[in-house]
C-alpha cells in the first residue's frame, strides 16, 4: 500500500470514528503535564539506535502520575532523510479508576519509518509506526490477571518547525513548532475504537546547541476509550528534550 493510500484511510478512519461510539458521549478532561527525552544517535552510515523516555501526570496538572515509558529502539538508515527504527517499549500505568489500587503494565513491538524533508529555513519529519500491544489483564481494584490483552496500533506523525529568530537551527535558535499525531487500533479485541486518539501540540523549540533542543508547549488529546462511548480530552503542558547526536567518523 503507497504511503498516499495509507494516510488516507487514516483520515477515513478518523472521520469514521462517530460510527463507532455509542449514542451518548461521555466525556473526561484532564490536565496534565508532559516530560519527555528523544535520544537519536547516528554510529555509523547505516546504524544508530533509538530512546525515548517519558513521564505524563494524572490531573490538575501536578496531581500524582499517570504512566512512564521506556522505549530503545535499532535505527537502520537508508539515506540522511530515511532510517527504519526496530524497538521495543515498557509503559507503567499508575493506578486509574478500573484499577485504583494497582499499577498496570505494558510491553510493545514497535517498527517505524521515519523521513525528513528540508528546506533553506522550513524543516519537516514524518514517521509511520505500526505497535503490537500488550497489555496487562485486570483482575479487580488491586490485583492483575493473568495474561495479556493484545492490539495492534498504527501511527502517522507529523512535525512541523521555522525559525522565528535569524538564526536558524544552531545555539540560541528559535522556531514555532506544530505537531500533530493521529493513532489507529486494529486486531480482534478492537470493537468500538478503531480511532484510538490524535494529539495536536503547538509550541516553541530553543536550540540549546546544534545538537540539543528544548520544546515546549500546548498539547491537546482527544482519545476514544474502548467502551466507544467515552472520551477523555487532555490538556497538557509538554516540555521535550531533544538530543541528536552523530559519532560517524568525519572525511
Amino acid at each position: 500500500m503507497g504511503m498516499r493510500k495509507v494516510i488516507l484511510v487514516l483520515i477515513v478512519c478518523i472521520s469514521a470514528e462517530s460510527l463507532y461510539a455509542q449514542s451518548t458521549k461521555q466525556k473526561e478532561y484532564y490536565e496534565q503535564v508532559w516530560l519527555g527525552y528523544f535520544n537519536q544517535t547516528r554510529l555509523s552510515e547505516k546504524w544508530g539506535f533509538w530512546f525515548d523516555g517519558h513521564l505524563r501526570t494524572r490531573d490538575n496538572f501536578f496531581d500524582s502520575l499517570s504512566s512512564v515509558i521506556f522505549r530503545p529502539g535499532i535505527t537502520y538508515y537508508l539515506n540522511d532523510k530515511m532510517k527504519l527504527t526496530l524497538g521495543y517499549a515498557f509503559i507503567n500505568f499508575f493506578p486509574a479508576d478500573n484499577h485504583p489500587e494497582i499499577s498496570q503494565p505494558e510491553h510493545r513491538i514497535w517498527q517505524q519509518v521515519q523521513w525528513h524533508t528540508n528546506y533553506t529555513r522550513i524543516r519537516m519529519m514524518q514517521w509511520l509506526r505500526l505497535e503490537e500491544r500488550f497489555r496487562r489483564k485486570i483482575k479487580d481494584a488491586d490485583e492483575l490477571a493473568a495474561g495479556y490483552n493484545f492490539n495492534f496500533r498504527v501511527r502517522y506523525n507529523f512535525f512541523f518547525q521555522v525559525p522565528i529568530t535569524k538564526k536558524a537551527y544552531e545555539k540560541g535558535a528559535l522556531t514555532y513548532v506544530l505537531n500533530d499525531e493521529l493513532m489507529i487500533n486494529f486486531g480482534n479485541q478492537i470493537v468500538y475504537n478503531y480511532f484510538d486518539q490524535n494529539r495536536f501540540f503547538t509550541g516553541f523549540n530553543y536550540f540549546l546547541s546544534k545538537h540539543n533542543s528544548i520544546q515546549f508547549g500546548y498539547l491537546n488529546v482527544f482519545q476514544q476509550l474502548s467502551s466507544g462511548n467515552k472520551y477523555k480530552i487532555i490538556n497538557a503542558a509538554r516540555i521535550f528534550f531533544f538530543q541528536n547526536l552523530d559519532f560517524r567518523k568525519k572525511p
